[in-house]
Order: structure tokens, then C-alpha cells, then sequence
């Protein structure tokens, strides 16, 4: 079936699926594997993202379809990479977050509550990190849709990315 008004308006032909959306080159950096880092996967991947698993720890535990670096030298940074941590209570945090903020990135953010401590912070200004480099890492990250279960803030996040990287405001979240 065409649609008239697909021919003059790309992005109505992308919805309607007669026009395919273009390569971005993004790149998501999912730091950790967890149930929300699962979910986060899956979604951006086919949002357009080139996703890209970053955990020292846990090899075994790598997403099926996305490649798998020990550290932010090997993920593939790069000007237009979003990185999302999604575990802040992991030991090796400030070290992966100090690694990831030395490379290029077009943002970075941690998952966690606005009512808890942001344990990124300390951990970030014990390893002598720049407040510059501390004031880039995003948290809470994503909108605020109320979610709770992994896919919800798997969609949450991904839609705050997208409103972010179009300059829109969104509706961040406020806790």
C-alpha cells in the first residue's frame, strides 16, 4: 500500500516502512551485564545503536548478537558513543567510569534512584577525576514513564537518548 504523503515527508515513509532509516553510526556502550543491560541491548540495537557490552568481570554473561569488550579502550569509543551503566553498585566502578571518561564520548550515564546516594561521585573523586569529568556522568538517566521492571527502564532510557540526541527535552526524570 502507498501512501501519498510518504513520498514528500521521510520520516512518515520510515513509519510507514517504504523508506528505510538511515545508518546513524551511534554507538551504546552498555556497561555490565544485568537484566536491565539485557533489555537495553536488545531495544537500542534495534533502535539503530551499534551496541557494544563493556564488563572486566563477566565474559560469560555476554549478550547474544553484541560484541563484548573488558575495558573502554577495547568498546570502541567515539564522539557520537552513549555509555549507560547499568549496575552502580558494582566494586569496579569508578575504575571502568575513570577508563570510559577518558575517551571520547557523546554521553554517559549512570542507572539509580535520585533518592540514593550517587555512588559514581565518590568513587570517581577518590581516583582524582577531574569535577569537569564527574559533572559529564548523567544520573538518573532517562525519562520518566514510572518504570520499574528491566524493559521499562530499558525504554525509558533509550527514549531519553533519543530525545536528547534531537535536542529535544523530554520529560527527564525527576524521581
Amino acid at each position: 500500500m502507498s501512501h501519498d504523503h510518504d513520498e514528500q515527508d521521510p520520516a512518515c515513509a520510515m513509519a510507514h516502512g517504504t523508506l528505510a532509516a538511515p545508518a546513524t553510526g551511534r554507538r551504546l556502550v552498555i556497561v555490565f551485564a544485568s537484566p536491565v543491560g539485557r533489555e537495553l541491548a536488545d531495544l537500542s540495537a534495534r533502535a539503530g545503536w551499534d551496541v557494544v557490552l563493556l564488563d572486566p568481570r563477566h565474559p560469560e554473561q555476554a549478550l547474544p548478537g553484541v560484541v563484548h569488550a573488558t575495558n573502554a579502550t577495547h568498546a570502541g569509543l567515539h564522539d557520537d558513543t552513549d555509555v549507560v551503566v547499568c549496575d552502580h553498585d558494582r566494586p569496579e566502578l569508578g575504575d571502568v567510569l575513570a577508563e570510559v571518561l577518558q575517551q571520547p564520548t557523546r554521553w554517559v550515564g549512570v542507572m539509580g534512584s535520585p533518592r540514593h546516594t550517587a555512588p559514581h561521585v565518590a568513587a570517581l573523586q577518590e581516583r582524582g577525576m577531574p569535577q569537569v569529568d564527574v559533572d559529564r556522568v548523567h544520573r538518573p538517566i532517562g525519562l520518566d514513564i514510572g518504570s520499574r521492571s528491566p524493559i521499562e527502564i530499558a525504554i525509558s532510557t533509550v527514549a531519553g537518548l533519543l530525545a536528547d540526541r534531537s535536542g529535544r527535552a523530554g520529560r527527564p526524570y525527576t524521581g
